[in-house]
């Protein structure tokens, strides 16, 4: 392999998302001693809208297409991002490269007065962006108040300490990886509040042309992580997965295995179907198309259209 002099990455402008590129930059630079690594600092039309949630203006694309402009008109050589931010359909032009080993996947439980979601008195605001974590949080806590809270992760850390909020439901990993552990009062359950597909792992994009990328970036990549977030969005991607309808996955591996759980539920909580299965490793696909069509199969198509429903009467 020829090494280049030089490489590009794209990256949003946010704290965390910074942190994510120079993390893959130090690798890079680790890995292939005198190669040049830029980052190429952008701000996204999701970092810039904050006023509405994701589902009102345009979903998880708005954070990715800034930095695949840049990969086409070859200002950047790869981009890096949060995997449950990459959409589940790429244009033809791009490929999802490389899958690095996932941090904690779970839901983190912020709040400077209680432990954790059980200890909440009646009526406490917990914000959240995610239909997703509100969803399962209703379904639990019908006497707690979900209400949006969208921004970067100080942001949101910001309106917790103002006092806006009793409490509010982060990735755990993203605070891990800004030093901002001592944070978390408690981690969710997987079964207070299942994942999104792909939480806790990064993912680096670059064009579907660059083999060249592909074979420079292959020391990255994580087997099982690989396995169990093509699981995860298969399952998303079969559920039309978007930021307008609850979608949970997470798989992890058991004895050589996939163990896969799944939920499509209604944002305010009242319904909701799960499901699980285990499989091979090297089935990854096919195990969370299976897993979908079971969700499909058992009442999952009237839910998602009723999901679709009270997402567009929603006011944020």
């Amino acid at each position: 392999m020829k090494l280049p002099e030089k490489i590009v990455i794209a990256t949003r402008a946010s704290r965390l998302a910074l942190w994510q590129a120079e993390f893959v930059q130090d690798a890079l630079q680790k890995q292939y001693p005198g190669l040049i690594v830029e980052l190429l600092k952008m701000t996204t039309k999701g970092d810039q809208i904050i006023d509405r949630s994701l589902s009102k203006i345009g979903g998880k694309g708005l954070f990715v297409k800034e930095l695949e402009t840049a990969l086409l008109d070859g200002r950047a050589d790869l981009a890096v991002h949060s995997l449950k931010d990459v959409p589940m359909e790429l244009y033809d032009e791009f490929s999802l490269s490389t899958i690095l080993k996932r941090a904690d996947a779970r839901d983190a439980f912020v709040s400077n007065k209680y432990e954790n979601l059980d200890d909440l008195p009646e009526g406490s605001v917990v914000g959240t962006s995610s239909l997703r974590r509100e969803s399962q949080i209703r379904a639990r806590y019908p006497k707690l108040v979900v209400q949006p809270l969208r921004g970067n992760l100080d942001t949101r850390l910001g309106k917790l300490d103002a006092g806006e909020y009793d409490a509010i439901i982060l990735a755990a990993s993203g605070l891990e990886r800004l030093g901002l552990g001592a944070r978390i009062r408690s981690r969710l359950s997987l079964e207070q509040s299942l994942p999104a597909a792909g939480q806790g792992a990064l993912g680096i994009e670059v064009l579907n042309t660059r083999d060249d990328m592909k074979e420079l970036l292959s020391f990255l990549s994580c087997h099982e992580t690989t396995a169990a977030a093509t699981a995860e969005r298969a399952i998303s991607q079969a559920l039309g997965g978007s930021c307008q309808v609850p979608i949970a996955a997470h798989a992890v591996v058991e004895d050589n295995q996939l163990y896969l759980r799944a939920m499509v539920a209604l944002p305010d909580g009242t319904e909701s179907l799960s499901t699980d299965i285990r499989g091979e490793l090297d089935k990854a696909q096919e195990l969370g198309d299976k897993a979908a069509n079971d969700l499909l199969d058992r009442g999952g198509k009237k839910l998602l259209a009723k999901a679709l429903e009270q997402s567009a009467a929603r006011q944020f």
